[in-house]
């Protein structure tokens, strides 16, 4: 961690010391310091989706620039296969198990949420003088004890939990027996200011929610900025406008990915606008494996389920022009849990010393060419324990075990459990130590002790989405619900 930060602070060392004498403020100075961070955060994007990962079908060229720009990593992973937990470790920097939040997501108007207790990244970043804000899916609890303003943000627009909970869904809310679906809020700030009930609004979310962020940008481009951007989009249902449709020759799925692509591209060019692309660092990720009609190739596995590669590693990029050395190529192991004391260590803020973090700081491997991770094992929940190239995964109750060698063999189809005993019986020592580890020192989640909706089941008082932005003279594009394959259980249609 010490010699990462001598790294950081001897690039921004030649910045300062050629401003020394141009009569810069001291407010100014401080400021280049501190690198105004952009973490956007996909939902359901799989490691073959986009160019930059092998993608042929989705044209991402602001992905593509910002690879060429920037750096790629190559095995980079989340701490789960869905998205509430996979959240909760990216802002805690903490196994979900830890800190209560493992398992399943949670749901509208679900007692459950992410402990105010817990210091988020926003938090940290806040304490270090950053103006915070966050823009798109929350999926943390839909409580005011849980929500953004709660958790360190200054600022908040987008919804609660993923778009599939709104009313358009007839399987129901698990937590009222499958009964309906109240109506699914757009909240600004602790309100909220509309509400998705029609296709027309699923298709503008992306849209509104880049609007915000660039909205926030612009409000603060002059003293550090930290912007969450954890966008609802590719998770299904999928509605696009015909125009973006139109652009994708009627692929839905492609069209979501590719405005996905164009919100990269109009942060990015609003960073470059506003005179402060020497100063930014933005990293762009996903939550978990693909879900249908989207890829994770060449890795085996998509959202939910296994442990396999698919399931958790997920195409990770980061942009820093002056601080990145364009077009690196980083092999090496890191994770979510990883963000929280990176992001410290970059912006002189500080990790809580009064609980356990899981992650380490990473920031050697954005700034130091060759530099290596701090990680000699990754664990996959307590399913899986990856060692340099071994990987061990297993199944009902660690009875069924796989060993793969990731270098020889990254689809993970060659088992070579019988070959190498030894190793099992290593790697799965690792494994269980892990577990009685971190299941001794968990933290319990917050509980809501009268949980209900944000609006009420049937209550349509307020605006559609599409309706609040102006936007009701179009009908949207749907993706096709996907045709299962029963012999092989795996959508059929265009994934690839």
């Amino acid at each position: 961690m010490r010699n990462s930060r001598r790294c950081f602070k001897a690039t921004v060392g030649v910045v300062l010391g050629i401003i020394a004498g141009l009569s810069i403020s001291p407010a100014l100075a401080d400021r280049m310091q501190k690198p105004n961070i952009v973490l956007m955060f996909i939902d359901d994007m799989g490691y073959g989706d986009i160019g930059p990962f092998g993608s042929t079908r989705n044209k991402t060229p602001n992905l593509d620039r910002m690879a060429a720009e920037g750096i790629k990593f190559t095995d980079f992973y989340v701490s789960s296969t869905a998205c509430t937990p996979s959240r909760s470790a990216l802002l805690t920097g903490c196994y979900a198990d830890r800190v209560g939040m493992g398992g399943k997501v949670v749901f509208p108007g679900d007692s459950r949420g992410l402990n105010p207790s817990e210091v988020t990244i926003a938090e940290l970043l806040k304490e270090a003088g950053y103006a915070t804000g966050c823009f798109g899916k929350w999926h943390l609890g839909d409580h005011p004890e849980f929500m953004p303003l709660a958790q360190g943000f200054d600022t908040y627009f987008g919804i609660p939990y993923s778009n599939d909970m709104w009313e358009g869904n007839t399987r129901g809310n698990p937590l009222t027996k499958r009964g309906p679906y109240a109506p699914l809020p757009v909240m600004k700030q602790d309100r909220p200011i509309a509400r998705v009930s029609d296709g027309e609004s699923q298709a503008l979310l992306c849209d509104a929610v880049t609007d915000a962020a660039i909205d926030f940008i612009r409000r603060h481009k002059d003293e550090p900025f930290f912007a969450y951007v954890p966008h609802s989009y590719v998770h299904l249902p999928r509605f696009v406008t015909p125009e973006r449709a139109k652009k994708a020759d009627g692929d839905v799925s492609r069209a979501q990915v590719e405005e996905v692509d164009s919100s990269v591209g109009r942060i990015m060019d609003e960073l470059e606008k506003l005179g402060i692309a020497g100063n930014p660092l933005v990293f762009f990720t996903s939550d978990n494996g693909p879900a249908s009609f989207l890829t994770a190739a060449p890795l085996r596995g998509g959202k939910g389920g296994g442990k396999y590669e698919g399931h958790m590693r997920v195409p990770t990029l980061a942009w820093g022009p002056g601080k990145i050395k364009s077009g690196s190529v980083c092999s090496e192991i890191a994770a979510t849990t990883d963000m929280l004391p990176t992001l410290a260590a970059l912006s002189g803020g500080k990790v809580p010393a009064d609980r356990i973090i899981d992650g380490k700081d990473i920031s050697s491997l954005f700034l130091d060419a060759g530099a290596k991770s701090p990680h000699k094992t990754l664990y996959y929940g307590f399913e899986g324990v990856r060692q340099g190239d071994w990987k061990l995964v297993t199944k009902s109750n660690k009875r069924n075990l796989e060993l793969y060698n990731l270098k020889d063999d990254l689809g993970e189809r060659n088992k070579l459990a019988g070959k190498h005993p030894e190793k099992i019986k290593s790697m799965l020592a690792l494994l269980k130590a892990h577990e009685q580890r971190v299941l001794s020192e968990v933290r319990t989640a917050g509980k809501a002790e009268h949980p209900v909706t944000i609006i009420a089941l049937g209550d349509h008082s307020l605006p559609t989405l599409a309706e609040y932005r102006g936007q009701t003279s179009f009908k949207a594009v749907v993706q096709p619900k996907p045709q299962f394959n029963r012999r092989a259980k795996r959508p059929v249609g265009k994934e690839r």
